[in-house]
C-alpha cells in the first residue's frame, strides 16, 4: 500500500497531547459545512471527523493512496460493521471558511477486544504560521458482526496496524 505524501504517520511531539505516532489527515472544508455565523456548523464537525476516520481507516480503492492504518474492508458485505458508540467534542476556537484543509490528528487512546477509543485534534493547515487548535474529540468504535449484531475482536492485522498510533486518552478541561 502506497503512502499518499499529505497523509503521512508524524511524531506528535509536536504539539498536544497522545503520545505514540499520529496521522495526519488533511480535510477540505465545503461552504456548506458553514452555519449562519460564518463558522463550521457544529453538527459539521462531526462529518469532517468521519470523513477523517474514513480515510484512515479503510482500505483504499484501486489508484487510491492510504497510511498504514488503512487496514478495514468497506461495505456491509464484508461481515464486519464499524459502529461509533459514543462522541464527545470539546470546541476550542470557531473554524472560519477557509481554502486549506484543516489538519486532523488522530491518535487512538485505547484498543480493546472489540472496541478502540480514537481520539481526534483538528488543526488549521500546517501551513499557516500561528496553528489554531480547533477542537478535540474522542470516539469510541465498536466491530460488529454484520449477520449477529454481537460484538467481534480485533484481528491481529489490525493490533499491529494501529498500536503505532496508541497514545494517552483525551482529558477535557472544560468538563
Amino acid at each position: 500500500m502506497t503512502e499518499s505524501p499529505d497523509v503521512l504517520p508524524e511524531p506528535s511531539a509536536n504539539e498536544g497531547s497522545g503520545g505514540g505516532e499520529r496521522l495526519h489527515i488533511p480535510i477540505h472544508l465545503r461552504w456548506g459545512d458553514l452555519d449562519a455565523y460564518n463558522h463550521v456548523n457544529n453538527t459539521s464537525m462531526l462529518k469532517l471527523l468521519e470523513e477523517a476516520r474514513v480515510r484512515a481507516f479503510w482500505r483504499p480503492g484501486e489508484g487510491e493512496h492510504a497510511p498504514s492504518t488503512a487496514v478495514l474492508e468497506p461495505g456491509i458485505e464484508q461481515g464486519v460493521l464499524t459502529l461509533i458508540a459514543r462522541q464527545e467534542i470539546e470546541y476550542l476556537a470557531p473554524v472560519p471558511y477557509q481554502r486549506h484543509p484543516l489538519e486532523v490528528q488522530m491518535w487512538f487512546g485505547k484498543l480493546g477486544g472489540s472496541s478502540l477509543e480514537i481520539c481526534y485534534e483538528v488543526f488549521n493547515d500546517p501551513s499557516f504560521e500561528e496553528r489554531v487548535l480547533y477542537a478535540r474529540s474522542t470516539a469510541v468504535m465498536v466491530l460488529v458482526d454484520a449477520e449477529s449484531g454481537r460484538p467481534t475482536r480485533l484481528t491481529p492485522e489490525m493490533r499491529e496496524a494501529w498500536t503505532p498510533f496508541a497514545g494517552a486518552s483525551i482529558v477535557y478541561a472544560r468538563r
